[in-house]
């Protein structure tokens, strides 16, 4: 089972609209993407803050889960937002060819382009929510196959 995620620029206090929306991309400045589940998050955080992936995965309990549409939501971690919004092209690239050679992207055979085009788009929305005082939140929705 796949997993659908939208993550999006939004104000702290929308989680649980964020987590209620069909389609939060559409609704809130932010990207659509498959298979990026907790563990990648976690994976991500940890390289862009050099923190352990088990000092990581804490940050990243559900914020709010949608009883009736089965989303959750997670807040991308403050310190992970920053790092981001500072990414430039050379780093994206070297972010991406550390996040394709772990074992929570290799395994499921991303390709380091995607990972670089991903995170491109996702500096992007980390800038603009930085701009705006908003927050990354993570929407993420279990696909059935």
């Amino acid at each position: 089972m796949g997993v659908l995620t939208h993550i999006v620029a939004a104000e702290e206090d929308e989680v649980e609209a964020v987590g209620e929306s069909l389609h939060p991309a559409g609704e809130w400045s932010g990207l659509e993407v498959r298979d990026i589940d907790t563990e990648k998050v976690a994976t991500l955080h940890s390289l862009l803050t050099g923190d352990a992936f088990d000092d990581s995965i804490v940050h990243y309990e559900p914020l709010y889960v949608s009883a009736s549409e089965g989303a959750l939501v997670l807040r991308l971690a403050d310190e992970a937002t920053e790092r981001l919004a500072e990414l430039e092209e050379e780093a994206i690239e070297q972010v991406a060819a550390e996040l394709a050679a772990t074992e929570a992207f290799e395994n499921e055979g991303w390709e380091e382009e995607a990972i670089a085009a991903m995170l491109a788009e996702l500096a992007d929305i980390a800038r603009l929510a930085d701009s705006q005082g908003q927050v990354l939140l993570v929407w993420m929705h279990p696909l059935r196959t």
